[in-house]
């Protein structure tokens, strides 16, 4: 990953797209019906995300973190409010375009890997460049699959592969695509203490690599700490916005 040279289209994209913060959210807000009323699970969320952030999303079990992190990543649509990922306002979008930005910018990481069991190791990461449509899909899956350790197990299948060596591929895979955007959630939660050190370590090794902004969901502390910022959710609303250690 870090050897490959980008385009000079794709240079002049991400030299224009520093004119605007890689994610932008106002007043955002998610309900749901309930026989009895309405259930407010997100309520006048806002904040920026500017290019290069390292952001952690914090709170307790059902502080609605997660269903930010839907939002934010075009996965569900608000009740009110907008996300503007990338300069494109997504909250506005239908499934086809959001699912179109998804794939032309955000990377994601699963903390149930989602890898498809019918696919290799190989083929996990070309699919979302097959998807996308780009010309060469096995080259850069190979050498991103390389980067993270995994060289020699490009033909095993999901079920050969331990829970570490899933997530690697995982890795492999949210990254293969050069995204602008990287949305984490829990991806450590299912991993040993040992093993997820070792992810997270190559999470944010790669994340420094490929200039990517990472915006994550843990419960980790010790993950959260590594973040140049952590949001912290409390009953739906945004309560702090601290920075870093």
């Amino acid at each position: 990953m870090a050897d490959a040279t980008p385009t000079q289209a794709e240079t002049d994209r991400r030299t224009a797209r520093r004119d605007h913060p890689v994610l932008e959210v106002r007043g955002l807000g998610k309900r749901v019906p309930l026989p009895s009323g309405e259930l407010t699970i997100l309520a006048d969320v806002g904040f920026t995300i500017a290019h290069g952030d390292t952001v952690a999303i914090v709170g307790a079990s059902g502080s609605g973190k997660s269903t930010l992190l839907s939002l934010l990543a075009g996965l569900d649509t608000p009740s009110s409010g907008t996300v503007v990922l990338d300069g494109e306002a997504i909250s506005g979008l239908d499934e086809d375009g959001r699912a179109r930005v998804r794939g032309e910018k955000v990377g994601f990481v699963f903390q149930s890997f989602q890898l498809l069991p019918s696919l290799n190791a190989l083929e996990n990461v070309m699919l979302p460049l097959e998807l996308r449509g780009d010309a060469d899909v096995e080259g850069p899956a190979r050498e991103v699959l390389a980067r993270v350790g995994l060289g020699e197990r490009l033909h095993h299948y999901p079920r050969q592969l331990s829970g570490g060596e899933q997530q690697r591929v995982a890795l492999a895979r949210a990254f293969v695509t050069r995204p602008s955007l990287l949305f984490a959630d829990e991806p450590t939660g299912n991993l040993d203490t040992a093993t997820g050190q070792a992810i997270i370590e190559l999470l944010f090794a790669l994340n420094a690599d490929a200039g990517t902004t990472l915006v994550l969901v843990t419960h980790d502390d010790h993950l959260a700490e590594r973040c140049a910022r952590r949001l912290r959710i409390d009953s739906g609303r945004l309560v702090a916005d601290e920075a870093g250690a």
